[in-house]
């Protein structure tokens, strides 16, 4: 059996970094998502590592459990803080952002 990874690429508000991003799970590629686009991956149960980039823009590593038939949503966005935003400049891991969302429960 196997879990489902599902990353959203969107923003509230008004979004500079708009471009796709590439997944990669477990430091392989795993796929893209376009703004306001959700893709879902499968995966194995266990311990993961998920990051997103764009360009030499990525995210800080986020690390997540993944339970067999259960889903594990994250929201991928380029916006940000002001302060964050100028500092992504010169540490491109600043520039997007990964964020676990809420998913119901499978019973």
């Amino acid at each position: 059996m196997t879990a489902t990874l599902t990353v959203t690429h969107k923003a509230i508000g008004v979004e500079v970094r708009r471009g796709t991003y590439d997944i990669v799970v477990d430091g392989h590629p795993a796929g893209s998502v376009g703004m306001n686009a959700t893709i879902d991956i499968p995966v194995e149960p266990g311990h993961h590592t998920l990051q997103i980039h764009s360009g030499r823009n990525s995210s800080r590593p986020q690390t997540f459990e993944a339970i067999d038939s259960e889903t594990v949503a994250f929201r991928g966005t380029g916006k940000s803080f002001l302060p964050i935003f100028l500092a992504s400049f010169v540490v491109p891991s600043l520039a997007l952002e990964l964020r676990r969302e809420a998913t119901p429960r499978t019973a």
